[in-house]
């Protein structure tokens, strides 16, 4: 897929091309439609992430929400389940997957909403670390890296999206 063939898609096609960029939230690509036509990927990608941004708080939440848990053994989108193959999340020891589930658990105790970090090119050490770290966080911390880790995955998914000719 081309920058020009999407800024010439009608928005039904549009959203139906971008809308799993951002995890079970096409409001994010309806909301991007309207600013065609992108000159560039970063321009299509910031006016995606701004739309994201921008949207009222409980939206924003639910976004969040949207995404899976780290290394959980439930039905994940196949976009998540490759980033996570990535980083070796589904090859966990007994004990680490352990760890990363109890992890993750007080994570979203704390938060509301699950641990959200951009895993291309990370292993299973930086994850488990980075969580480690950030469960001391402020909520309002969290929610702003949150929001620049999806704008991180949502990134790469654009390029492997675009690169696909």
């Amino acid at each position: 897929m081309t920058l020009e063939q999407i800024n010439s898609m009608e928005q039904p096609e549009f959203v139906e091309s971008l809308g799993g960029i951002f995890e079970h939230s096409p409001w994010v690509a309806e909301g991007a439609y309207s600013e065609r036509p992108f000159e560039s990927v970063q321009q299509l990608h910031d006016t995606m992430v701004e739309t994201a941004r921008k949207a009222d708080r409980s939206q924003v939440l639910a976004l969040l929400r949207a995404h899976p848990d780290l290394a959980t053994r439930l039905q994940v989108t196949p976009l998540s389940a490759a980033e996570q193959h990535g980083a070796g999340l589904d090859r966990l020891t007994p004990e680490e997957f352990k760890q990363l589930t109890k992890l993750n658990a007080a994570y979203t105790d704390k938060f509301q909403f699950p641990f959200i970090l951009a895993v291309r090119g990370k292993n299973k050490d930086d994850i488990i670390k980075a969580i480690r770290e950030r469960v001391d966080r402020s909520l309002q911390e969290e929610w702003d890296q949150a929001l620049q880790e999806i704008g991180k995955i949502t990134r790469f998914r654009l390029e492997d999206l675009l690169a696909e000719e």
